[in-house]
């Protein structure tokens, strides 16, 4: 029975995480080449309300608008990249899935690697001083070796005298 169940859930998690292929058949041009380039055109540009599909894989208005706007200009003549430069121009950079590397665009390029080099920079430098506080790395003269630490001072002789009446209450 168990079986089943797993078996069904991984069914639901599949079903679900498969492209919603949004194209409506009303949308669908009668010529399959224009279809073909429509298509391609598609997955190449964003949906502005969902921002993490493509046109061509959203329910929303807006990306069915996009759609027809695309096959329009097809229909009428345009070739692919003069299809992409009027969406651009209408719409800018991010409609893009995959934006040009350009002056505008060098934050969304850079970005993850600054981020990244600052989290390794600062991983790096907590644990070199989590090793020195810890006294992991032996000092490199022995006379610093010999001499005690600012953290591991000795025992004054209250101290002393303290830790030995805290020990006999103990054992008594």
């Amino acid at each position: 029975m168990n079986r089943i169940w797993i078996h069904l859930i991984a069914a639901a998690i599949l079903a679900s995480s498969a492209p919603a292929w949004a194209v409506n058949p009303d949308e669908v041009l009668s010529d399959p080449l224009l279809e073909l380039r429509a298509r391609e055109i598609s997955k190449g540009l964003r949906c502005l309300v969902c921002q993490n599909q493509s046109i061509d894989d959203s329910d929303a208005d807006l990306a069915k608008d996009l759609r027809v706007l695309v096959r329009e200009r097809l229909v009428a003549g345009d070739s692919d990249s003069t299809v992409l430069e009027y969406v651009v121009s209408r719409y800018g950079d991010f409609v893009l899935l995959k934006p040009p590397f350009k002056g505008a665009t060098l934050v969304l390029w850079l970005g993850p690697l600054v981020f990244v080099g600052f989290g390794l920079f600062a991983m790096i430098s907590f644990m070199r001083r989590r090793r020195t506080a810890d006294g992991f790395i032996a000092p490199a003269d022995s006379k610093a070796a010999s001499r005690p630490s600012s953290s591991h001072a000795p025992l004054t002789a209250d101290e002393q005298r303290r830790i030995k009446e805290l020990l006999r209450d103990d054992h008594a």
